[in-house]
């Protein structure tokens, strides 16, 4: 095969992510321009169609996404999240050690079920509120819930938008993620917050002002719609029991998400057009158009260059590759936004299962390495976009230095104990 569209194909992904990492045009502008012109080029050059492009989209992966992000928008004006929040907030007392640990801990938890971007959009502002009225600098706590959602997020199928890819790629469920992921994200998830309290302890001063203050908030107050909050979070622990159950129902997870949503407008009959307003199409867009500049990378052969690379560190024993793969995904993650890092690799790991070789392994470290890289710097996840985008509107906006000295350590630290509960784990599963 001519080297030519290879080069070409490379190219352009490559144009992609520069646009993205430096943030000239909106990232899913960028992608968009970059999938239509790969398919100009593809066809022109004669490796690549319209109909290639299309089979290319994983679409069981946008609906998931679709799913659940619909099902957020029904319980976003509820004011739920904001109601958890403050409660969580007036149980810290006023300290401001717990306050981050509380809050960071709703965050985690919230962003293992529903994505960590919607999540974070949704607790950031009152994360921001709770601070002004209570006297403490919200860059911190904005930081941390960032960093937390983005290593709790890693632990389940529908946590981070690189889980939803990979499980629908790998055919990985639900039950799949609690029993290899949760265990070792739990433990990194500690260290985390070991860490980023360590690095920012001398910045939460407690005052006696900050307990009164906390102590005149009203939860309930935030909770706008406690029927539809009641029949919104229903039909998300019926989705999560039905993910869990995979295996019994045979029904794949895109499905029940879909079906979920298709409960939960019928419950809760909201307006339709004000609640797909609320649906961030623009991250739909940018899969997409992702899903189908790898495709022009898969067939122009680029792929499979890079395939045989991998093969060649597969001479190393599993686990050692599975490591180097971990660390790699997560120094791109760190760089690049974890997404497209994770939709470029995931054909060459089925190239690779295709040629007999035992990819199983290499399944988590693409999951460790995109979730945890992601907290290396302001870029690299869209939460950490999104809590420095709101931060800009307070008296102490976060910019990429700080989160460098925060989140970089936390990134490190987090990838040598993830790194060694890997090969404990593989270690002894290869054997």
């Amino acid at each position: 095969m001519s080297q030519l569209p290879i080069i070409v194909s490379s190219l352009i992904f490559l144009g992609v992510l520069v646009l993205i990492l430096t943030e000239r045009v909106h990232r899913t502008t960028a992608a968009i321009v970059g999938a239509v012109i790969m398919v100009l080029v593809g066809i022109g050059m004669g490796f690549y169609s319209e109909t290639e492009a299309v089979a290319s989209i994983d679409f069981p992966t946008l609906e998931l996404l679709l799913g659940m992000m619909i099902l957020v928008a029904l319980l976003e004006p509820t004011g739920f999240i904001e109601f958890l929040a403050i409660w969580v907030a007036k149980h810290s007392h006023g300290q401001p050690v717990r306050l981050l640990v509380l809050l960071g801990a709703v965050t985690t938890v919230t962003s293992m079920f529903l994505d960590n971007v919607t999540t974070v959009v949704l607790v950031a502002p009152v994360t921001i509120l709770i601070c002004e009225i209570v006297g403490l600098n919200p860059r911190p706590y904005l930081i941390a819930e960032a960093v937390l959602s983005n290593t709790g997020g890693a632990a389940t199928l529908v946590g981070d938008p690189p889980n939803v890819l990979i499980g629908s790629a790998a055919n990985l469920t639900f039950l799949d993620f609690l029993t290899y992921s949760l265990p070792v994200i739990a433990v990194c998830w500690l260290a985390a917050l070991w860490v980023f309290v360590s690095l920012v302890r001398k910045e939460l001063l407690s005052t006696e002002r900050q307990g009164v203050a906390l102590d005149e908030l009203n939860p309930w107050e935030a909770l706008r719609d406690r029927k539809v909050a009641v029949k919104v979070l229903v039909t998300l622990a019926l989705a999560v029991l039905f993910f869990f159950a995979e295996e019994l129902i045979h029904l794949r997870p895109s499905l029940v998400a879909i079906s979920a949503m298709a409960l939960g407008l019928v419950w809760v009959k909201p307006d339709v057009s004000e609640t797909l307003k609320r649906v961030p199409w623009d991250i739909l867009l940018f899969f997409g158009a992702l899903f189908v500049m790898v495709g022009g990378l898969e067939h122009s052969g680029a792929m499979d260059m890079l395939a045989v690379w991998i093969e060649q560190l597969a001479q190393l024993p599993p686990v050692v590759t599975g490591l180097v793969l971990l660390w790699l995904v997560a120094i791109l993650s760190s760089i690049v936004d974890n997404v497209p890092i994770t939709i470029a690799l995931i054909p060459v790991l089925l190239r690779l299962e295709a040629d007999g070789m035992n990819v199983t392994p290499l399944w988590w470290a693409l999951v460790f390495g995109a979730g945890l890289g992601g907290n290396g710097t302001i870029i690299g996840a869209t939460a950490n976009v999104v809590v420095v985008s709101l931060s800009e509107k307070t008296r102490t906006p976060i910019t990429p230095k700080l989160w460098l000295r925060r989140g970089l350590p936390v990134m490190l630290v987090t990838l040598v104990v993830a790194s060694g509960l890997y090969a404990l784990m593989w270690g002894v599963l290869l054997r």
